[in-house]
């Protein structure tokens, strides 16, 4: 988790004003990786008090634009956020409980980007998100048994 110091340039870096509602969900965003609104909004009101949901939207939608967090949102799920960006890295859903993590490019620096047809588009990041079932669900299901 970065240190308030470090939040706050990052902010100003990204030409967005510090506030304490930016600190707060910029902050939320780091030590939750892939939450949802509600849980960012609960984190964040931990941290500086009453702050709005529509506020928390707002911010997101400014650290988003900014290029601070990304917005993910795998079929069937809410928006979720994450502070690893510029990366391109993907995702793992899990088909039972719905959790996420992180997954690095299997080869090279950016593998998926050379699409077989392009259709005339300069590509500059692709999404893959991977499905299945997670530690705790394989090992909860009949099947496992």
């Amino acid at each position: 988790m970065p240190s308030d110091a470090l939040l706050e340039q990052s902010l100003r870096d990204a030409a967005l004003r510090v506030t304490r509602p930016r600190l707060a969900v910029l902050a939320a965003v780091h030590a939750h990786p892939h939450a949802e609104t509600d849980v960012l909004i609960e984190a964040a009101r931990g941290a500086v008090g009453e702050v709005s949901h529509q506020a928390v939207y707002d911010v997101l939608r400014a650290l988003t634009n900014a290029g601070l967090v990304r917005r993910i949102q795998p079929s069937n799920s809410v928006a979720r956020y994450e502070a690893r960006v510029g990366d391109n890295h993907h995702h793992v859903v899990c088909r039972g409980c719905g959790s996420i993590a992180d997954v690095d490019c299997a080869v090279g620096e950016t593998p998926c980007l050379t699409a077989t047809d392009d259709h005339g588009f300069v590509i500059d990041e692709a999404e893959v998100i991977y499905w299945g079932r997670c530690p705790a669900c394989t090992a909860g299901s009949p099947a496992s048994s």
